[in-house]
């Protein structure tokens, strides 16, 4: 199998879920081949949703598991206790999204750094990698990840928004680096100059579905389809070949997520 991944969408989102079979239609059209859907709501019930989502689609999708950052504050042994149970299906390739997000502070930082802390746990216990949210929180996010022993898990930035001494910190680790359409807006030029010196083995390409559309389609609703703009847009800052720089970001998200094709 070969054409675009994409490597984080939240399938199980509103207003995506209930339209979730054109959705994955227009991404066939698109050449989108493979998915991974983020299971990280405000409980363990986004988790099973994205577990339910990929055992019904094997063929294209796989799942992680976690609580996001917002929802740090949901994070009690009850809702540990199932995400570790839901990480034992085959479908889930990750712990995920887990990190720390200052930027809106929707759970207490204390709160979000335990719980930080306890997925990457988890990842070492169930031997899979990492899918980090960050931001505004560069420097606890990196010492959360060296002193919870992350380059033994490895793991990805999603949604890269930070500068090039954190995409290195962050390769240091072992890390992937994962790109939206943000890469696509005029105000992002140093986004997409830190996608443009990715090494070339180490760059993903996602949605974030259903948010950051890309340029040509922001202000809608993001959909697995529209991987394809974000991945015409880096192709061309790295002088690359379109569909060459498609098929080894392909080879980049099966490598990470442990997907053998």
């Amino acid at each position: 199998m070969s054409g675009l991944f994409d490597s984080h969408c939240h399938l199980d989102y509103p207003g995506v879920f209930e339209q979730l079979d054109d959705v994955l239609a227009r991404a066939r059209e698109a050449g989108v081949a493979r998915m991974t859907t983020i299971g990280a709501g405000s409980t363990a019930g986004s988790a099973e949703n994205a577990v339910r989502i990929a055992n019904q689609h094997p063929e294209t999708i796989r799942a992680t598991v976690g609580i996001h950052p917002h929802e740090a504050k949901e994070v009690t042994p009850e809702v540990m206790e199932r995400i570790e149970e839901l990480a034992a299906d085959p479908m889930v390739v990750a712990i995920g999204e887990t990190g720390l997000d200052y930027h809106y502070d929707r759970s207490p930082r204390e709160q979000q750094r335990d719980a930080f802390r306890g997925f990457m746990k988890l990842c070492h216990r169930t031997k899979k990698p990492v899918v980090i949210h960050t931001r505004e929180a560069r420097e606890d996010t990196l010492n959360i990840l060296r002193e919870e022993g992350a380059s033994e898990v490895g793991g990805v930035i999603h949604c890269f928004t930070e500068d090039q001494a954190f995409a290195e910190a962050a390769l240091e680790l072992g890390f992937y680096l994962s790109f939206t359409g943000i890469v696509t807006y005029p105000r992002a030029r140093s986004i997409l100059e830190v996608a443009a010196a990715a090494p070339a083995d180490r760059i993903l390409v996602e949605t974030d579905t259903p948010f950051l559309a890309p340029v040509p389609l922001r202000g809608k609703k993001n959909e697995p389809a529209y991987v394809a703009h974000t991945a015409r847009c880096i192709a061309a800052a790295r002088g690359e070949d379109e569909a060459e720089f498609i098929a080894r970001t392909y080879e980049n998200a099966c490598r990470f997520y442990g997907i053998e094709d």
